[in-house]
């Protein structure tokens, strides 16, 4: 992750995330953020390991959410990263370590399979999976507005 940064890829991906999110009319933009972590990092976290990920994910969200001109809460996007990075690493056997793990348990029972085997069966699982808390969020957090500092539905603490 130090690379990518001294890079400036994480700066750029920020600024493009910025840019798209911008670009659409604010009472959107909620919505287009939201779905734009959550997507992005369920297909990249398929392919990448989802800790450096997200460390890097992290950072760019922290981003949006301090941009003035976005006025954009926090906590869905932490919400729809963690429902990506999560949900995005069964979807190939690389995606998570518990998925390589699996893998080498079940050849030593004498049970292989290939990249190309898991794949068909655990992206169609990710698209499933992530299309369901795309519309949970979408509920939740741009139609229903649970987006305060609060608990889980982002109410104000009681009294």
């Amino acid at each position: 992750m130090q690379a990518l940064s001294r890079l400036g890829l994480i700066k750029w991906i920020g600024t493009q995330t910025e840019a798209l999110v911008l670009a659409v009319p604010s009472e959107y933009r909620l919505a287009v953020a939201i779905l734009l972590v959550l997507w992005v990092s369920a297909i990249a976290s398929s392919f990448v390991d989802n800790i450096p990920l997200t460390t890097m994910m992290v950072r760019i969200i922290c981003s949006l959410a301090q941009n003035e001109k976005l006025l954009l809460p926090l906590q869905p996007l932490v919400w729809a990263l963690a429902f990506g990075a999560c949900l995005g690493g069964n979807g190939t056997l690389i995606g998570s370590s518990s998925n390589v793990v699996c893998a080498g348990v079940a050849e030593q029972h004498g049970y292989r399979f290939t990249f190309v085997q898991f794949f068909k069966v655990g992206f169609p699982v990710v698209l499933v999976s992530v299309s369901t808390i795309t519309v949970y969020l979408m509920i939740a957090h741009v139609a229903l507005g649970w987006n305060g500092p609060g608990g889980l539905d982002g109410s104000a603490p009681a009294a």
